[in-house]
């Protein structure tokens, strides 16, 4: 019975890829046209922005994009609330995908991006994840996918997910949100937050790999 089921799972997969790769959903994609793209569901606006962010683990379309989209159509509050909810489900797709279809598949398509957290997670999980989401420049959906192959538990990684993505969410929503009052000082103090949150990284990024080499 668990055969049939990783089986049926797999298909549903296949076809969920085909059809995103077939109509091209997400490729080339700005932030004003996912925007429009969204805003023409109406009142379904967010429960569509919500599962476009949970697909992105499938398609590896810059989550930073959908969030700066979710800003222009939600304004900071609704697009942070909004981006959080599709980035925590969209981790778990990934998440429970690496945990349940094991290390041989994804570890040949991804090659050699596992041991991001391979190395460092003995005893460290949680740490590790959070720290690793305060850090845009590490990609989002391979780091929940590592995570599902590791042996750190669900709650740790969604908890450290949820604390760690806080940052990121915040800066790139809020992008959004300023987006419309280009030249206001609103604006030039969310393009400096971005600089802050990119240095920041960076430095962060620096570090880890420092301690890494240790």
């Amino acid at each position: 019975m668990k055969k049939y089921k990783h089986i049926i799972t797999i298909t549903i997969l296949v076809i969920l890829i085909y059809i995103i790769n077939k109509y091209n959903i997400f490729n080339g994609f700005s932030p004003t046209d996912i925007k429009n793209y969204v805003v023409s569901f109406g009142v379904y606006a967010p429960l569509i922005y919500i599962m476009l962010f949970a697909i992105v683990p499938l398609t590896f379309f810059p989550d930073s994009i959908l969030a700066i989209a979710s800003g222009m159509i939600f304004g900071l509050a609704g697009g942070f609330v909004y981006t959080m909810i599709g980035a925590l489900c969209g981790a778990s797709l990934a998440y429970l995908l690496a945990r349940y279809f094991g290390r041989t598949l994804l570890k040949n398509f991804f090659k050699n991006k596992m041991d991001i957290i391979d190395s460092r997670v003995k005893g460290n999980g949680f740490m590790i994840i959070f720290l690793l989401r305060l850090i845009p420049l590490f990609p989002f959906d391979v780091i929940s996918y590592s995570a599902g192959l590791s042996d750190i538990k669900y709650k740790d990684f969604i908890l450290a997910t949820s604390i760690g993505t806080i940052p990121g969410i915040f800066v790139f929503t809020n992008i959004g949100d300023k987006s419309l009052e280009i030249g206001s000082n609103d604006f030039y103090v969310s393009l400096s937050l971005l600089v802050v949150l990119l240095v920041g990284s960076v430095f962060l990024r620096k570090k880890i790999s420092f301690k890494h080499a240790k």
